[in-house]
């Protein structure tokens, strides 16, 4: 079961890399853009819908990103103080009750606006160069359905820690200096 765990964090982990890139490509747009606007006095037609797809594709993949890597933001004052096997328990439930309604909505819908948005050949009303964006909104179910995923693994990975009480290991990918910092002092 660990098995199928780390191959569904690892595929996240890497959609979540090559994702990574959109950053790279939104700074330089907005940088070529300020250029341009403020020193040539030339703005573009297309940087503005270009910003927003690149933003939008990072946020939406970043999502299964980081559910794969624990970095979810959570109200952990007394969770951290529950045995392993409660804990487990715990998600378990809300995983079931909130995590995969939502995301199938997410899934479900996407998929519709997606589908309809490939029917229409959409393009971006927001500025003269009319930009594509239907690939853009197939991302909107590709990011609830990588999200499902990697909530299945979630869930086999509660019921590793309700049988075992002990969390499994996750893959590693990066962490902040901060977090690495506490591990080295904990180890001393």
């Amino acid at each position: 079961m660990t098995t199928i765990v780390h191959a569904i964090e690892s595929l996240n982990i890497w959609i979540g890399r090559a994702f990574g890139w959109c950053i790279v490509i939104l700074t330089l747009s907005v940088s070529y853009e300020v250029f341009v606007r403020y020193a040539l006095n030339a703005p573009t037609v297309w940087a503005f819908d270009m910003m927003v797809q690149m933003y939008g594709a990072l946020f939406l993949m970043a999502g299964p990103y980081a559910l794969a890597q624990d970095s979810h933001v959570r109200a952990d004052v007394v969770y951290r103080f529950i045995p392993v096997r409660w804990q487990a328990r715990m998600d378990f439930v809300l995983y079931l009750i909130f995590f995969f309604p939502g995301m199938l909505a997410l899934f479900w819908y996407g998929a519709e606006i997606a589908s309809d948005s490939w029917r229409y050949q959409e393009v971006s009303w927001n500025s003269p160069a009319r930009i594509q964006i239907y690939f853009f909104k197939t991302l909107i179910p590709l990011a609830g359905g990588l999200l499902i995923i990697q909530g299945v693994a979630e869930c086999m990975r509660c019921f590793i820690a309700m049988k075992t009480g002990q969390w499994p290991e996750r893959l590693k990918d990066v962490s902040e200096t901060e977090s690495i910092l506490i591990e080295e002092s904990e180890i001393r």
